[in-house]
């Protein structure tokens, strides 16, 4: 389990704390659910990649977990942000993140969107043949251009985006097509940008991507007289979730990845899983404990509303007692959320020792794509989220009050 935990994560007496923190201590204070991340992960996978790619602008994928304080952090590693929309933009001006660091996508920006990528001063990645127009008259000045290259990841469906059916990108004749339409609107056209997907658990297809990009440049070159001064190859490395598991260490996928790509281009990567995911562990209170048609169910105070993973993409978890990690397993349980649907299941198999109320259930790797994803559905408002670090916990997202839940309602 040690290898799906933050690196800080410690098992003493059968206790499990995270930064130095007891976690039962931080679910009394805190309550429960409660999403956990450990700044000091966060800040080695940040280091990592700058390592593997020394030179090269890394921009945190915000869609993983849009947060104004982990988003600090990671720019006090020189990190910037990749956002597709005005709220994760909003995080990153809030976070301080300067304009030259940031980039824009997104495969239908709305006018204001572009306005107020304009007035920040972040490069905009082209994703659709009228954008270079309207980007001009938004006020945009500098753009990537997104190629589709036509890869088939080797990842859930829902998340491969390289694909020739993908619905971002532009394939190589209408990606010339925009680079000349930008050139002659006069926009600054610096490079060019692809995504693989998500979830990666080998370099292959990013290597053929990278392949395909520079073929792509050799046609433009020739075609428009036109090289670019940017590659932004993406990002997309997994992390583990189960033992069973196995991705690349940051290294082994970056490296070869820059090596294959010409010296004198500006590099950018755009991580958000693997900067976050195994940062994060989430606290669960255990409630009833009940057996049904040979299955045992453990329900605990959460579920699908914070972490929809497991119904969008049929994702796997592990999970251990916090409070009784010492214990040997006894048996194996089905982690059951509180919502109003069968489907509400967290993980389908758990080997636990036998869980009783009150018992407190971590389940790691939940830093990315989590609480990002989660709702209010059935009312439940959305829990708290803290950061610890060196001994010390701080709240970096309250918990959200059931009051909150009415706020925008009118009559």
């Amino acid at each position: 389990m040690q290898e799906l935990l933050p690196v800080t994560a410690q098992l003493d007496e059968g206790a499990l704390s995270i930064g130095g923190v007891a976690a039962d201590v931080l679910a009394a204070e805190h309550g429960t659910p409660l999403v956990v991340y450990c700044e000091e992960t966060i800040r080695a996978q940040a280091r990592a990649y700058a390592a593997a790619a020394p030179g090269a602008l890394i921009v945190y994928g915000t869609k993983a977990f849009a947060n104004v304080a982990i988003l600090r952090v990671l720019a006090e590693e020189g990190v910037g942000a990749d956002v597709s929309t005005l709220g994760e933009l909003a995080f990153a001006g809030a976070a301080g993140i300067p304009g030259d660091r940031i980039l824009f996508h997104g495969n239908n920006k709305s006018d204001d969107e572009l306005a107020a990528a304009a007035v920040a001063g972040v490069t905009v990645v082209l994703d659709a043949p009228d954008e270079p127009e309207r980007a001009v008259a938004a006020g945009v000045r500098r753009v990537l251009v997104r190629l589709t290259p036509g890869v088939e990841a080797q990842t859930h469906q829902a998340i491969r985006t390289a694909h020739d059916e993908s619905k971002f990108g532009l394939p190589p004749e209408r990606a010339l097509s925009v680079i000349a339409d930008a050139l002659a609107l006069g926009l600054d056209v610096a490079g060019v940008h692809f995504h693989v997907g998500s979830q990666l658990a080998r370099v292959d297809e990013s290597l053929l991507a990278v392949e395909r990009l520079l073929e792509f440049c050799e046609r433009a070159s020739s075609e428009l007289d036109w090289q670019p001064d940017v590659l932004d190859i993406g990002g997309g490395l997994g992390v583990r979730y189960t033992h069973e598991e196995a991705v690349p260490e940051i290294d082994e996928f970056v490296t070869p990845l820059v090596a294959a790509l010409p010296r004198d281009v500006q590099v950018i990567l755009e991580p958000g899983r693997s900067l976050v995911g195994r940062a994060g562990v989430t606290l669960y209170r255990v409630g009833v404990v009940k057996e049904s048609g040979g299955i045992t169910y453990v329900a605990v105070d959460g579920g699908m509303s914070d972490n929809p993973r497991p119904q969008l993409y049929g994702a796997r978890y592990e999970a251990l007692l916090a409070n009784r990690a010492d214990e040997l397993a006894d048996g194996v349980y089905r982690i059951a959320g509180k919502h109003c649907e069968s489907g509400d299941v967290l993980i389908q198999a758990a080997e636990l020792p036998r869980p009783a109320r009150g018992d407190l259930l971590a389940v790691p790797a939940t830093g990315a794509y989590t609480l990002a994803m989660g709702s209010t559905y059935n009312g439940v408002p959305r829990p708290a989220v803290v950061l610890v670090r060196d001994g010390s916990a701080r709240v970096i997202r309250r918990r959200e009050p059931v009051g909150d839940l009415l706020r925008y309602e009118d009559g």
